[in-house]
């Protein structure tokens, strides 16, 4: 397993693994949470989307800071500013400050997060083994993801907001450990035509935007709804889709390494696709919606697989891969931003639950065409 032998990626991997623990156990209450405090369904989706703006605005901040502090305690900030959001979640109380703290610090967190950590991965990772390091770390959040929820929904049930989110917030801080002592990746203060070249990645995000906003965001709030807003319920589906999701995800990612990028994003699409109908037909039961989550971390597992083997080269091949990053992935909180708008006016409207869901479709045929693409042209091969 030559894809295991990098221990820079191993120990990100590592990172990895505990911070999706937190997310699993009340990163994905969140926007539950927001809905039983009394924030409407539409409003909870416009809070997310002034995530999406906010960290619009903060990304003009990283590049700078990152010269100075270096990609790797980067990542680490981004780690503490997320489990500080944690601690504000269970103040929330409808439409008021703490709303507007957790989503400032929400904005703030995945600004500085995001771009140095996809960064950091495309500087210290291998262009050969790409896909299958990817998958790696795809398969172990599957894994944890069967776990973390079914943890949280039990505590936030028997124990409560506070106690949970304190002790989520503790596991998101503890994410920072295995970065201490890692390898740095230099960040050029010049790098000559990096912008230029992360234009290369902006398509990719914004239509990956779209499908967060979309076919994640929109649908875990309808979901929530539609399961009677039960904790429980909630994260038992979620596991449910996270064991699902755990098988396959090395097999792609060795498919993609040895020529097949553009046949997995074929197959990720079409997973994705189905899955957005079997969605929409769904929400009229709890059950039946339910089901039609089950297979959602597999389809993320392949579309991440996918996209993100092709992006981390694309990045590392650019003049900077913080640079790439930071400018490509303003697409994805601009698309972002904007799927959860059109899903939030559409639910605010009246209309019924399958319409915010198959926004999903065109942001996906639009996804894949730019995939496709990517993985033809440009300066690095499939793997």
């Amino acid at each position: 397993m030559a894809f295991l032998r990098n221990p820079a990626v191993n120990r990100l991997n590592l990172h990895s693994l505990v911070e999706a623990l937190a997310v699993g156990a009340g990163g994905i209450f969140i926007i539950g949470v927001l809905i039983r405090s009394g924030v409407s369904v539409a409003g909870a989706l416009e809070a997310m989307a002034a995530i999406f703006a906010g960290r619009f605005v903060v990304r003009l901040a990283v590049l700078p800071l990152a010269l100075r502090l270096g990609l790797r305690r980067m990542v680490m900030a981004g780690v503490v500013a997320g489990a500080a959001q944690y601690l504000v979640v269970p103040e929330v109380n409808g439409a008021g400050p703490a709303l507007w703290a957790m989503i400032g610090l929400g904005a703030i967190a995945s600004a500085l997060y995001w771009p140095c950590y996809h960064a950091y991965f495309a500087a210290l990772g291998d262009a050969e083994h790409r896909g299958q390091q990817v998958a790696a770390r795809e398969a172990a959040l599957a894994i944890v993801g069967v776990l973390a929820p079914i943890v949280g929904a039990a505590s936030l049930t028997f124990a409560g907001l506070k106690t949970t989110f304190a002790v989520v917030a503790l596991i998101q801080a503890a994410a920072a450990l295995p970065l201490v002592g890692a390898r740095e990746a230099a960040i050029d203060r010049n790098a000559p035509g990096a912008w230029r070249a992360a234009a290369k990645g902006t398509s990719l995000f914004l239509t990956d935007g779209w499908l967060f906003g979309t076919f994640y965001v929109a649908w875990q709030a309808l979901l929530f709804v539609a399961l009677e807003k039960s904790y429980a319920a909630f994260g038992g589906a979620a596991a449910l889709t996270a064991l699902v999701g755990a098988v396959g995800g090395l097999v792609i990612g060795r498919h993609i390494d040895a020529g097949g990028g553009r046949r997995a994003v074929v197959i990720a699409a079409a997973v994705m696709a189905v899955l957005t109908l079997a969605r929409a037909a769904s929400l009229g039961s709890p059950i039946a919606a339910a089901l039609a989550n089950a297979p959602t971390v597999l389809a993320g597992v392949l579309w991440n697989i996918a996209m993100g083997a092709r992006v981390y080269n694309l990045a590392k091949t650019s003049p900077c891969p913080l640079r790439f990053h930071i400018f490509a992935e303003g697409g994805y909180d601009v698309a972002g931003a904007a799927g959860c708008l059109v899903s939030a006016g559409l639910v605010a409207a009246g209309l019924p639950p399958a319409w915010p869901v198959l926004a999903a479709l065109p942001g996906l045929a639009l996804a894949t065409l730019a995939l496709r693409r990517a993985y033809r042209v440009g300066p690095v091969a499939a793997g």
